[in-house]
């Protein structure tokens, strides 16, 4: 269901490889209070971040296939869009300090409450 925008709400670009894990995690974002741009490869999510100006958080699986893998792609987001805050989720915990600066991470199964949190926090935070 498309609805005409009365108001910018935050965007937050999903990469998520799984369509369940994808539906799923869309809904907890807007329930968030924010639109989602979705990306299945991290070659994709990449070219949208080279292409919009306009996303706030990327939420990451940090096993999603593509060109650039895991914390590399945290590492190369932080790099390359400095403002961009990051929640990275995976079903094995990384070490938490190569975790980038403004970065968090949530492990599966979801604690969907805790995301929705995380998000909120961001965006809070940015003003």
């Amino acid at each position: 269901m498309t609805t005409q925008r009365d108001e910018r709400r935050p965007i937050v670009l999903l990469i998520e490889d799984d369509p369940i894990l994808m539906m799923t995690l869309s809904d907890l974002i807007e329930d968030a209070g924010c639109d989602v741009v979705e990306a299945t490869t991290t070659a994709k999510a990449i070219r949208i971040l080279d292409e919009r100006t306009d996303i706030r958080v990327v939420m990451a699986d940090l096993d999603v296939r593509g060109s650039v893998m895991g914390l590399k792609l945290a590492a190369l987001i932080r790099d390359r869009w400095p403002p961009i805050e990051l929640i990275l989720t995976g079903a094995v915990k990384p070490d938490l300090s190569s975790i980038p600066a403004r970065g968090v991470f949530h492990d599966k199964p979801f604690n969907h409450a805790g995301i929705v949190e995380s998000i909120r926090s961001f965006l809070s935070a940015a003003g």
